[in-house]
Parts: C-alpha cells; sequence; structure tokens
C-alpha cells in the first residue's frame, strides 16, 4: 500500500474560503494523484477569526480537525483537508514572531488521519497603536503592504464588526478607515495589524504551501508492518547529550512512531541524525 494508491483519483474537499487552494492544490494533486475541490459558501470563521471577533474554541489542530469533519459532513464526501495558523514569539528566540501552520488530513474511508507542519519565522505579523495616518503608513511600509493586506480597528479588542476595516489594499481606502476609526475613537488612538488570512498574505500562504510539503512526506512514510502511510512520530524522548560534557539536553534523543492502522510502533533512536548537542543547548555549559 502507498499514498498514491490510496489517494489515486479520488476527489478531496479543502474547507477553505481563503483561496488556500492556492498554496495546497500544486502540491497535493501531483504528488498524491488526487483532484482538490472547494465547497462553495464554506464559512470557516465559523471556527474563529484572526481579528477576534470570533474567538477560536480549542487549540490550533482542533480547530483545523473540526473544518476538515465540517466539510465532510457538509459536502458527503469522504477525504477533507483543511489547515490553521497561529503566531507566537519564537521559542529559541521569544522576541522573533514565528508562524506555525498545521494542516490536516482526513480520510474516512481508509480511516486515517495525517498531520502536515511548518513553523517559519519569515512573517510580517505585526500590530501596534496608532493615533495618525502618518503612523499607519510607517507600519504599512514596514508589513510590505500593499501585497500583504492591512486591517485597522477602533480598539485592539473591537468586536463590532462596524469597528473592524480588513482588507485593506490601497493607500487611500487606508487613509479612509484611519480617519474613520480615529473619528470614532474615544482615546485618540486606534489599532492596526497586518491581515493575516491567507489570501491576503503571501509570506503565510508560502507556510501553508511548505506545511503541505511536510504533509507529502508523512504520507510517504508507510508502516514497516502493514504499509499504511502516515508512519509518523507519536512521541518524542529528550535528552540529546552536550558534545562538551555529555550532560543530557532538552533536544531529542529518540522518537517512537506507531501506526494509526495497526498500532505498529519503532523506535527511532538520533532521528535528527545529530548525536550531540552543541554547549548553547546544555544548562550545565551554558547556564
Amino acid at each position: 500500500m502507498s499514498s498514491s494508491h490510496l489517494f489515486q483519483n479520488r476527489v478531496a474537499v479543502l474547507a477553505t474560503m481563503h483561496h488556500k487552494e492556492v498554496a495546497i492544490a500544486p502540491v497535493l494533486e501531483p504528488e498524491l494523484g488526487l483532484k482538490i475541490h472547494v465547497p462553495k459558501n464554506f464559512n470557516t470563521d465559523q471556527f474563529g477569526t484572526f481579528t477576534r471577533e470570533i474567538t477560536r474554541s480549542g487549540d490550533q489542530l482542533e480547530a483545523a480537525r473540526r473544518k476538515a469533519l465540517s466539510a465532510l459532513e457538509q459536502t458527503g464526501m469522504d477525504l477533507a483537508i483543511a489547515s490553521e495558523g497561529s503566531f507566537a514569539p519564537y521559542p529559541a528566540l521569544p522576541m522573533l514572531p514565528c508562524n506555525r501552520e498545521v494542516i490536516v488530513l482526513i480520510d474516512q474511508l481508509n480511516g486515517l488521519e495525517v498531520i502536515g507542519e511548518a513553523i517559519s519565522t519569515e512573517t510580517n505579523f505585526n500590530h501596534r497603536s496608532i493615533s495618525s495616518f502618518e503612523e499607519a503608513y510607517e507600519f504599512a511600509m514596514k508589513a510590505g503592504f500593499p501585497d500583504h493586506k492591512l486591517v485597522v480597528m477602533v480598539r485592539k479588542d473591537s468586536i463590532d464588526r462596524a469597528d473592524i476595516v480588513k482588507s485593506i489594499a490601497e493607500f487611500d481606502q487606508l487613509r479612509e478607515a484611519v480617519s474613520i476609526a480615529l473619528a470614532r475613537s474615544q482615546t485618540g488612538s486606534i489599532h492596526i495589524e497586518t491581515d493575516m488570512r491567507a489570501m491576503h498574505n503571501p509570506t503565510r500562504m508560502k507556510a501553508i504551501g511548505q506545511a503541505t510539503r511536510d504533509l507529502v512526506e508523512k504520507l510517504k512514510q508507510c508502516c514497516p508492518n502493514c504499509s499504511t502511510p502516515g508512519f509518523t512520530a507519536s512521541t518524542v524522548k529528550r535528552g540529546l547529550p552536550c558534545d562538551w560534557c555529555g550532560s543530557p539536553t532538552d533536544l531529542v534523543l529518540a522518537k517512537t512512531y506507531q501506526c494509526q492502522k495497526c498500532g505498529f510502533e519503532q523506535d527511532k533512536l538520533y532521528p535528527d541524525e545529530k548525536r550531540t548537542a552543541e554547549p548553547m543547548y546544555c544548562s550545565y555549559c551554558n547556564p
């Protein structure tokens, strides 16, 4: 059994309203032999919005999974794909923002769920409080505007749609949005942020493509026991020894791979092909 055997000539519903097929279809269709279908009038905003007027319930993976299952229910199909993004400080460098993308494939016909992931520090994710168009202009230039769109809000915690202008793509539109928001503001300042929806953020779209390629690579990893695709790591063991003193570090020493079909498990030592860790990761050598 192989991924090409499982998915050849099948149709997969892609749960998106933000044109993610632009990044996902060119990877999945030639690699897996399937055809991507985007359902009409599928509302992914119901699962949460970046602008926070609709709060995402559950974690990132749960949101992606709910999108995929909802698309399956709406279309009556048996193969679905959905992705979800998040933005937070990069773990190793907290002052640096990063974009984490997850993409889930759910195959109800074969009882499979496989997850791809990408973490990238290449992102324009940013926000700030402003009190003039000049400050908005400065923010826009740093954010890659107008290729990357912007959002203007009366307040950072605005939930009233009348207080939020999304998809800002032109300077005249930005000037008008800032002027209207300042007129509505009771503090003299307003909130501006990058529009992180996929179709308005080429940099994020690139990260979605990277997560999709990771999904494909995981689908190519087949179980040694039953040949089912998606033989991926279920747990990790940390403790890769320091190259200087031999003390265990927080880096990965081993991974346990598991088949979700037959349950077969296999341990892989040094999965990152490193037998020691640099001293910078050692709490003894670099306290």
